[in-house]
């Protein structure tokens, strides 16, 4: 999901400072809500550094390819959320990637802003839709395939969708161009059919393992019904 350096540039690549900006404040309110309501800041510290070691091995370790306009990364964005919610999943996200950018790639710092959206919000409207499809009496832990499909799908659509907004938006809509995103955003397909599966299998260990993850470094709501 990097957008390659030059698809976006000049005067245009300022509109990724204001999407950015937005952004941060969803991740704001992720955050705040995780410390009213999931464990207080201690908590999300805890779980944050978590997520952008995590974020980082996503991006530096697990296979990645460059297709089209971008990158596929196997960025696991609702396994994320399943595990340690909202909050610090965005910091995660956030964080591993300035860090991946600073240490491994300083050619993707000028598209952050670009990127950062990319991540962002989606996974808040991810957010979004898991509060309608899993009844707030269902711990994580029990989350079905078809509502692991439907959060994954929509992480990775709305990633699609942003790179594809960005390419556009950049480079306009020459048949090279739509190619690029086109070829792009099949190519996300592994990471849609491949996330799901992920998600259950890290869900099932947690609830063979509750004893080791019901604690302030997992999201209550692994293991508990909404409160």
């Amino acid at each position: 999901m990097h957008i390659e350096a030059g698809v976006v540039d000049g005067a245009k690549i300022v509109l990724s400072y204001a999407t950015a900006a937005a952004s941060f404040g969803l991740i704001g309110k992720m955050a705040f809500d995780t410390i009213r309501n999931d464990g207080g800041i201690v908590s999300l510290a805890a779980r944050s550094v978590v997520t952008t070691a995590l974020v980082f091995c996503f991006f530096e370790i697990l296979p990645h390819y460059p297709v089209g306009v971008s990158e596929v990364h196997f960025i696991l964005g609702s396994t994320l959320y399943l595990i340690f919610g909202a909050g610090p999943a965005a910091v995660g996200l956030a964080l591993g990637l300035l860090v991946q950018g600073v240490f491994f790639a300083p050619f993707d710092l000028p598209q952050y802003g670009i990127n950062v959206t990319t991540l962002i919000v989606p996974l808040f409207a991810m957010t979004l839709l898991a509060r309608r499809i899993i009844p707030a009496n269902t711990p994580y832990r029990d989350v079905k395939y078809l509502q692991a499909l439907a959060l994954s799908t929509s992480y990775q659509a709305g990633i699609v969708a942003w790179v594809a907004f960005w390419a556009f938006y950049g480079s306009g809509f020459g048949a090279g161009n739509l190619a690029s995103v086109g070829s792009f955003g099949i190519a996300y397909m592994s990471v849609i059919i491949l996330e799901p599966l992920v998600d259950l299998a890290v869900l099932a260990i947690a609830k063979n393992a509750h004893h080791l993850t019901d604690n302030v470094l997992f999201q209550r709501r692994l293991h508990h019904i909404a409160g």
